[in-house]
C-alpha cells in the first residue's frame, strides 16, 4: 500500500498502543498522517489545545530523557497536564494489583497512562481491564513509539516506503523488533544482521514475516548492501557490555566502510542515546547523512499524534 495514495480519516479503532503487531498498515498510516499535521501546526505556531482539561499519567520504571521530555512538553502543547506516578518493582512484588492501579487512576480523570519498562505480560493485563488508553513508550520486548518516529522520519526524508530497503545492524532487542514490524507493514524491504548471541527472538521474526520476507544474516555487509537506510541501536544503554560481548559486536559497528556498501545517499538512523565508537562511529552519526536529530524531534510530534488519536 502506497502511503502517498492513502487518504486518512484521522482516527483509529485501537484503544491502546503497546506493540505495532496490533496495528494494521492503515492504522500506522493514520498515526503518521496525524504526526504530519501536528508537525505542520507546530511549525506554524498554531494552537493545538485538543487535550484541554485532560491529564496524562506517566508510569516509568526507569530513567528517560527524550521520551519523558517529549511527553511532558507535548502534553502541555496539547493543553493537557502531565503527572508522574511513583512506580517500583518492589511495590508490585509487595502486592500492588494491576487492575486496582489502572481503575483508580482512571477515576482521577486521567485520559491515558504512558508506561516505560513495564513487562508485556503486565501491560496486557493493564489493557484487559483499563477504561483508559495504555501507551507503551518502551519495554524489554517492544519500542512502538520509537518506530513510529522512525517511520515518519523515513517518509519525511525519502518521500515513500515502497521500494526502500532498511538494514538493521547490531543487537536484536526491542527497537529492532518494533522496527522490522513497522517497516515490513509499510511495504519496505527489511534486512537484519545480528550476531547469534544477540539475535532477535524467533517468535518476533515469525510474527513479522507474516507480512513479508525478512533477509537475515550474520554478515552486516550483506545486510547493508544497497540499503536506503542503515539503522543501529545503543549497545551500552543502562549497563556496559562485557569485554567479550563488545568483541562479539564490534564487527557490527556502523562506520564509513560499512556505510559505503549502502546506496550513495543512504540515511543513517539511531534512536539515541548513542555510544560513539561502539555501535557507531562519530563521523557517521554526526555526518551529513545522519537523521538522528530529526528522529529526536519527531518523537514530540508522534507522541502528540498518538495521544490525540487514542484519548477518546
Amino acid at each position: 500500500m502506497d502511503i502517498n495514495r492513502y487518504r486518512p480519516s484521522y482516527g483509529v479503532e485501537q484503544k491502546h498502543l503497546t506493540r505495532l503487531a496490533d496495528y494494521s498498515t492503515e492504522e500506522i498510516f493514520e498515526v503518521l498522517y496525524a504526526t504530519k499535521a501536528m508537525k505542520a501546526k507546530f511549525a506554524a505556531h498554531e494552537s493545538t489545545c485538543i487535550l484541554q482539561g485532560t491529564t496524562v499519567a506517566l508510569l516509568f520504571g526507569d530513567t528517560s530523557l527524550r521520551t519523558r521530555s517529549a511527553l511532558e512538553i507535548g502534553v502541555r502543547q496539547l493543553g493537557g497536564v502531565c503527572v508522574n506516578l511513583p512506580y517500583s518493582e518492589a511495590d508490585m512484588q509487595a502486592g500492588e494489583n494491576i487492575a486496582d492501579i489502572v481503575k483508580v487512576v482512571a477515576r482521577y480523570g486521567v485520559g491515558a497512562l504512558v508506561t516505560r519498562t513495564i513487562n508485556q505480560n503486565d501491560l496486557d493485563a493493564f489493557c484487559a481491564v483499563s477504561p483508559i488508553s495504555i501507551i507503551n513508550s518502551s519495554n524489554e520486548d517492544y519500542n512502538p513509539v520509537q518506530t513510529l518516529c522512525d517511520l515518519f522520519t523515513v517518509w519525511e526524508k525519502k518521500g515513500k516506503f515502497e521500494g526502500l530497503k532498511i538494514a538493521y545492524v547490531g543487537k536484536g532487542e526491542n527497537t529492532a523488533v518494533s522496527l522490522i514490524m513497522g517497516a515490513i507493514k509499510c511495504g519496505m524491504e527489511v534486512a537484519v544482521s545480528t550476531p547469534k548471541e544477540f539475535a532477535i527472538k524467533p517468535e518476533h521474526l515469525t510474527r513479522a514475516e507474516q507480512y513479508g520476507k525478512i533477509f537475515i544474516t550474520d554478515n552486516p555487509a550483506e545486510a547493508v548492501k544497497d540499503a536506503d537506510i542503515v539503522y543501529t541501536d545503543n549497545y551500552n544503554y543502562h549497563s556496559l557490555l562485557s569485554k567479550k560481548d563488545s568483541e562479539i559486536l564490534f564487527p557490527y559497528q556502523v562506520n564509513n566502510s560499512l556505510m559505503s556498501l549502502a546506496k550513495h545517499n543512504a540515511m543513517f538512523m539511531h534512536p539515541l542515546p548513542a555510544s560513539r565508537g561502539a555501535e557507531v562511529t562519530a563521523d557517521v552519526i554526526d555526518g551529513k547523512l545522519s537523521a538522528v536529530l530529526d528522529q529526536g524531534e519527531n518523537k514530540l510530534h508522534v507522541i502528540k499524534a498518538v495521544l490525540a488519536l487514542l484519548i477518546k
